[in-house]
C-alpha cells in the first residue's frame, strides 16, 4: 500500500471533514436529532480544516505553518470530543458549555417563560447512535486518526515535498 503523501493526506482531510459536516447537518435538519451545544463546537474543526486546507493550496509558502495548525485543530477537536464524552458517560458534570446561550444574560420573565418552552438538548443526552456509537465517539477516533496522519506527514515533511 503506498504510503500518504502529503497532498493525499490533505485531500483525505478534506473530504472526511467535508462528510463529517454534511452528515452532521444531515442528522440534524434531515433526521430531526437536535445538537447540543458541545456537538455544535464540535463541527467548527471540521470548517476550520476546509479553510486552512485552501490556504495551503492557496499560499504554499506558508504551507508547513498551516499544516501545524492543522493539527492543532484536530487536537482541540479531540481533546473537546474527550470532554465531552466524559458529560455522555457522567464521569464530568455539564458545565457552562452546555448552556452557552444562556449563561451570561439576564432574562425577563416573559423571556424565561419563553427559553423554557424551547426544547434543549442536554450535553450528556445522546440523541444519535451509529452503530450502538454517540458521534462524540467517531469524533474521538476521526480527530484521533487524523492528527496521527498529519502528524506523521508534518514529521516527514521534507520527504513529503
Amino acid at each position: 500500500m503506498d504510503k500518504l503523501n502529503k497532498n493525499n493526506t490533505l485531500l483525505l482531510v478534506f473530504f472526511i471533514s467535508i462528510i463529517a459536516l454534511i452528515s452532521a447537518y444531515f442528522i440534524e435538519y434531515i433526521l430531526g436529532h437536535q445538537p447540543c451545544n458541545l456537538c455544535l463546537i464540535e463541527r467548527i474543526p471540521y470548517a476550520l480544516s476546509i479553510i486552512i486546507i485552501f490556504l495551503i493550496y492557496k499560499f504554499k509558502q506558508f504551507e508547513k505553518i498551516l499544516i501545524m495548525l492543522l493539527i492543532l485543530v484536530f487536537v482541540f477537536s479531540f481533546i473537546v470530543s474527550i470532554y465531552h464524552f466524559g458529560i455522555e458517560q457522567g464521569y464530568i458534570k455539564e458545565s457552562l458549555v452546555c448552556d452557552l446561550q444562556n449563561g451570561s444574560k439576564i432574562l425577563s420573565k416573559d423571556e424565561l417563560l419563553k427559553e423554557l418552552q424551547k426544547k434543549t438538548v442536554s450535553c450528556k443526552d445522546v440523541t444519535f447512535k451509529l452503530f450502538g456509537l454517540s458521534l462524540t465517539t467517531f469524533n474521538i477516533f476521526i480527530s484521533l486518526l487524523i492528527t496521527g496522519i498529519l502528524a506523521k506527514n508534518f514529521l516527514n515533511y521534507e520527504k513529503n515535498k
